[in-house]
This record gives structure tokens, C-alpha cells and sequence, in this order.
């Protein structure tokens, strides 16, 4: 089993919930089990190709909700293969919310998202709609639900490539010991191998002489707005995992993922942006510019992809509010529908102060 959900969560729910909700979709013309009138947010989250996106549509669908995407890739138009970013028929299934908001060139920020993401869960609520937070980049969701305090700096793109060239020069892990000495708190939080947030810290510290995560503090508990929030992580047996990872990049290549991004390099994009060094581009670039095999850029980027979602699960699991749901082998909308009965039991989720 991987090693996020707690011992003993099985099947079900995570340990210590009560009860297991019921597996099977419900029957035709039965009327939904009834949410909670004060649940404001339904998160979403867990390793890539667990299958986030077909649950939540299929939640949507039951709910009539709306889906606010929480992933750092799909936020940027053009980018569609490589990012598994959900597709018109998807879009079309129910609405989503943040895809495609910028060019690959242009750097949304996390206060950015914050912001995009606090606007379109209101217009949801305003709607009378229940919004989804779905997802894997568990900063992105904790900024949006904890409303972090995010350090108003700027990016400084000479720092940054400065501090590249001294990751370059002095080898791998130089950055974070570096800042294991000026933000320790960050760096217990930060994988030495995520060179782009440990730059960012970097950065924060060398604009304001404060630690990053001093100033990146919680404004307030489940601040995403008014409303109890229901935090759900979707898992699957490590093997099963890997198997879907390993199917959805032979997908990826099958769909067009070279060309997808032979042709944001003859669009103009710099192989140095920061979109285009995210998974499944990096790798395809190495194969394009001539440091690699197509059979090499494959092994890479399954290899890259598996250590991905053993980072999530190791964010996700130090975060108690999450239940966990494993969906095994079951479709999406039994999986749904188990979420759905959860959502309608008593949460142990912390209401708004």
C-alpha cells in the first residue's frame, strides 16, 4: 500500500471515521444523501493519475457542483497533453473553473492563484453552486483553504538565475542547505529536488532579511470562506498507481505529447521557462535538443512521475484534515458515490472560527 493513507484506512474511509460509506452508486431515482447545509468546500486531492478529475466530475454531476482546479500546470494554455489537463468533453461534463488563464511565458504566482481561486469559489457560492477544489499541488490548496499570507515579492530574475548557476556549479543539494541555514522551518517542508520552491525561498529571504516561512503564516483556519470545508485524498495501492502512471504517459504519447511540444518551441517559448521545465516537458525537451533517447526520455519521465506522487503523498499526509478514500479499482462515480455519503455524515472537520 503506499504510505500515505493511515494504517488500517482500507478500502474506505481513513481510520477513525466513522462507519464505511456505502460503494455502489445510488439506485435509479433515489434521491441523494443530503449534504451538510454548511459544507462550503469540498476538496479533492492526491497523487497524479489516481483519477481526481473523473471523480470530481462525477461528484459535479451528482452535486451540481463546479470544479476549481488546484494544479500549477494546467493553468496555462497550449499545454494540454503533457499537463492530463481535463479535456472539452471533461469541461463539457461540468464546469471548471482557472485552466488556461496564461501564456507559457508569463509566471503565474501563488498569490495569483490565491486570488483567481478566492474569486471563483464565490461566484460559485453566489450561484448557489458547491465549488470543488481539485487537485494536486497541495500548496496551491492549502493557500486557498488556510488563506496563507503570502510574501508580496516580486520574482527577481537575476537572483534567480544566479542561484541556478550555483546549484549547477556546486551540484545537487547545494541550494537546500543553503537554506536549510536561513529558513529551516522551509526546508523541512521543501524536497531538496524541488529546485524552483527552494529558489523562491531563497529569494524571499534575500529581498526582505525574513524567513519565508515566517511570513507565509495562516490568516485564518478554513479560510476559503464561509462554510465547514471537507478535505478528501484520493489513494491506490502503490503498484496499481504506478501501473495507471505508466498507462497515462503511453496515452500522453499516443495523443501527440512530442509534438505538443515541438510546437511550443516553434511558437517562441524558451525552453528555460519555468512551464516548460514542468513533467513531461523537461523530459520531452531532452529527447528534442539531442541529450536523449525518445526511449530515455520515457524511462525519465516514469521514474520523474512516480517520485511526483510519492512527494504528494507525503504532503498530503502530513496534513490531518484530509480523509482518505481509497477508489481501487472502482469507477468514478461509485467512488463518487462514497465521497457524497461521507460528505453527509458528521465531519470531524474544524468549522470557521
Amino acid at each position: 500500500m503506499p504510505p500515505a493513507p493511515p494504517p488500517g484506512g482500507g478500502r474506505g474511509v481513513a481510520a477513525g471515521d466513522a462507519g464505511s460509506p456505502p460503494r455502489a452508486g445510488r439506485a435509479a431515482g433515489a434521491p441523494p444523501p443530503p449534504v451538510s447545509a454548511d459544507l462550503g468546500l469540498v476538496v479533492i486531492a492526491g497523487p497524479t493519475a489516481v483519477g481526481k478529475t473523473r471523480v470530481a466530475i462525477a461528484l459535479a454531476r451528482r452535486r451540481g457542483a463546479e470544479i476549481v482546479c488546484a494544479d500549477s500546470r494546467t493553468l496555462y494554455r497550449g499545454m494540454d497533453i503533457g499537463t492530463a489537463k481535463p479535456s472539452a468533453a471533461d469541461r463539457a461534463a461540468a464546469p471548471h473553473h482557472l485552466l488556461d488563464v496564461a501564456r507559457p511565458d508569463r509566471v503565474v504566482t501563488l498569490a495569483e492563484y490565491q486570488r483567481l481561486a478566492a474569486d471563483a469559489i464565490a461566484g460559485i457560492r453566489a450561484r448557489g453552486r458547491l465549488p470543488l477544489l481539485v487537485g494536486g499541488t497541495g500548496l496551491y490548496i492549502r493557500a486557498v483553504v488556510d488563506r496563507l499570507a503570502i510574501p508580496p515579492v516580486a520574482p527577481d530574475w537575476d537572483l534567480r538565475s544566479r542561484l541556478e548557476e550555483d546549484e549547477r556549479a556546486a551540484g545537487p543539494g547545494t541550494l537546500h542547505l543553503r537554506l536549510r541555514e536561513v529558513d529551516p522551518q522551509a526546508a523541512a517542508r521543501i524536497h531538496p529536488r524541488n529546485l524552483r520552491r527552494i529558489i523562491r525561498a531563497l529569494e524571499v529571504h534575500a529581498r526582505t532579511g525574513r524567513a519565508m516561512s515566517a511570513l507565509q503564516r495562516r490568516l485564518a483556519p478554513d479560510g476559503a470562506g464561509a462554510g465547514r470545508i471537507a478535505m478528501i485524498a484520493l489513494t491506490v495501492d502503490r503498484a496499481r498507481l504506478y501501473e495507471r502512471i505508466d498507462r497515462r504517459i503511453e496515452e500522453q504519447l499516443a495523443a501527440g505529447l512530442v509534438e505538443e511540444v515541438r510546437g511550443l518551441l516553434r511558437a517562441g517559448y524558451a525552453r528555460t521557462l519555468p512551464a516548460m521545465q514542468g513533467l513531461g516537458y523537461k523530459e520531452i525537451l531532452a529527447y528534442l535538443d539531442g541529450r536523449a533517447s525518445l526511449d530515455e526520455a520515457i524511462a525519465t519521465l516514469r521514474r520523474n512521475t512516480r517520485r511526483y506522487a510519492k512527494r504528494q503523498w507525503t504532503w498530503l499526509r502530513a496534513d490531518p484534515r484530509y480523509r482518505w478514500v481509497d477508489v481501487d479499482d472502482e469507477p468514478p462515480d461509485a467512488v463518487a458515490a462514497r465521497i457524497e455519503a461521507m460528505l453527509a455524515a458528521p465531519a470531524r472537520e474544524a468549522r470557521q472560527a
